[in-house]
């Protein structure tokens, strides 16, 4: 049994499923079935089990099933090293979404002390080629694998920046607001920085030093050159002239990127093939769980959706083998069993069979 495992997974009125539970040994689950049978649902409750809004980003209420939007509820018993919790999660119509373990409200943070959740997913396939938004969420999402309150962190520096823009929108110039406002975001800015700086080394120093099949990014971040509060402090007292101008805030940790050249071939990763930034992208997902597995003392649960697509026998073969070799718990999702043959003998295999309106059933094959 890997050390961090979600077993006897319960979903209730989330997205497509009425009702369904999925009994897991804590090793790898093969889910497959056809397009729309509800396997990244599976994926995503368990994403729930995470701080913050899952694999696909969505607010509590986009959860629930329809027609009845009567609410959801996602619940696990989950091993964390030598404990085992009764954790749950859910939310009612027009409510935010709460948390409970072992009986007990407790706060979304709580989850990342208990457990590390990674997941990729399709629409991550763009990530090198989309804007610098996208690579900057990848990125404080792999950060909060590592530094849970990181996201406290970003949510503080958002809030104090809306603020702040609004009194450059409004072209308000009162010096007092500005500095209180500046300071909340040169402390959280400043523990940003420094949280996607120590992520980022961490990263390189799991993808050198590992045995992989897969290619080695060269990472950088632009853009986050400042990192005490006072550099900060001092940088958006200085920009006020120019962001008054523009109406909104024009530099900051909030206009970071984070940069990849394909190691071995000195190449920009968005101008890499497909295949390659596929490639490069595994690649990372897989150096955060063997730099979590360091870190924290155990690999995080995986979960790749629709990994095994797009990549030939034997890059899947190889994903395959790392994945086996982590002791991780991973949830991986394909059309059919046959993307999954390098795993017989290795994995449980769940057929997901989509029914309609009805409870959707799950047996083991």
């Amino acid at each position: 049994m890997p050390r961090l495992a979600a077993t006897a997974l319960t979903l209730s009125h989330f997205r497509s499923y009425k009702q369904a539970h999925i009994e897991s040994d804590g090793g790898i689950m093969a889910l497959y079935g056809a397009n729309g049978a509800g396997k990244t649902n599976i994926l995503e409750a368990i994403s729930m089990l995470s701080p913050g809004r899952g694999l696909r980003r969505a607010a509590p209420p986009e959860l629930m099933r329809r027609p009845e939007a009567l609410g959801w509820k996602v619940s696990a018993d989950l091993h964390s090293f030598s404990e085992l919790h009764e954790v749950s999660t859910r939310a009612e119509s027009d409510s935010p979404r709460t948390v409970e373990i072992d009986g007990k409200k407790a706060p979304q943070t709580a989850l990342g002390r208990l457990a590390r959740i990674v997941w990729l997913v399709p629409v991550m396939d763009r990530l090198w080629v989309e804007g610098a938004g996208e690579r900057r969420r990848f990125l404080d999402r792999m950060v909060m694998s590592f530094h849970p309150k990181h996201a406290e962190a970003t949510l503080a520096y958002e809030k104090a920046m809306r603020d702040r823009n609004r009194l450059l929108k409004d072209q308000i110039n009162d010096a007092a607001w500005y500095a209180a406002l500046e300071a909340q975001m040169a402390e959280s800015g400043s523990e940003i920085v420094v949280n996607r700086a120590d992520v980022v080394a961490r990263l390189q120093i799991a993808q050198d030093s590992a045995q992989t099949a897969f290619p080695t990014a060269e990472l950088s971040i632009i853009g986050d050159p400042l990192t005490t509060p006072d550099d900060l402090r001092e940088a958006f007292s200085a920009g006020r002239t120019q962001d008054l101008r523009a109406g909104r805030t024009l530099d900051g940790p909030h206009r970071a990127d984070l940069h990849a050249v394909f190691k071995a071939k000195g190449v920009e990763a968005r101008s890499c093939s497909t295949g390659e930034q596929k490639a490069l992208l595994i690649s990372l997902i897989l150096a955060n769980a063997r730099a979590l597995r360091d870190d924290f003392g155990a690999p995080p649960i995986l979960l790749l959706d629709e990994v095994a697509a797009h990549l030939d026998a034997d890059r899947r073969a190889a994903l395959y083998d790392e994945l086996y070799g982590l002791k991780a718990q991973a949830w991986l999702t394909g059309t059919g069993p046959e993307l999954f043959e390098g795993l017989r003998s290795r994995a449980q295999f769940l057929e997901i069979v989509e029914a309609g309106n009805q409870s959707i059933p799950i047996e083991k094959t």
